[in-house]
């Protein structure tokens, strides 16, 4: 029972760093009139969306109520966001750096799961690694875009 309860709750954490996700990426879009980051971030919500649909089955395939919510650093992140874009405006290059800074913490996020000594179905172990690597890919694309906007200002 204890190790369910683990496995629940390193899956309930993966959840919530994709709420996080879905939330920063829903405020970045709102700083930005940038066509082409609005439709990037709407990719990268929906892509969360669907990894937290995955990983709220795997929860109840283990009997475990669904949960919801974000991280406490999530919030307080967002928050700081919003203050910082109050005093800036609606700046591209500091709107990919919150990305950014999002990214690395779902990198962490990910790693740590799979770095748990909690035994895991391979199933699920493949699916967490198959989630961390599209997150890779979002991250590097996102570090492209603000390495790229660096370079133009």
């Amino acid at each position: 029972m204890q190790q369910q309860e683990t496995i629940a709750e390193v899956i309930s954490d993966l959840v919530k760093i994709n709420n996080d996700r879905m939330e920063g990426y829903q405020q970045s879009m709102d700083a930005t009139d940038d066509v082409d980051l609005k439709a990037l971030f709407q990719r990268m919500i929906d892509d969360s969306r669907r990894y937290a649909s995955q990983l709220y089955d795997e929860l109840v395939a283990l009997g475990e109520q669904r949960r919801f919510g974000t991280t406490a650093a999530g919030k307080l992140y967002r928050t700081w966001m919003e203050i910082k874009t109050a005093f800036t405006g609606h700046d591209r290059h500091a709107i990919l750096s919150f990305c950014e800074y999002g990214e690395d913490a779902a990198q962490r996020a990910y790693s740590a799961a799979l770095r748990s000594d909690t035994p895991m179905s391979y199933r699920l172990r493949e699916l967490i690694a198959d989630q961390q690597k599209s997150l890779r890919n979002d991250h590097d694309i996102i570090k492209t875009y603000r390495d790229v906007q660096r370079i133009v200002y």
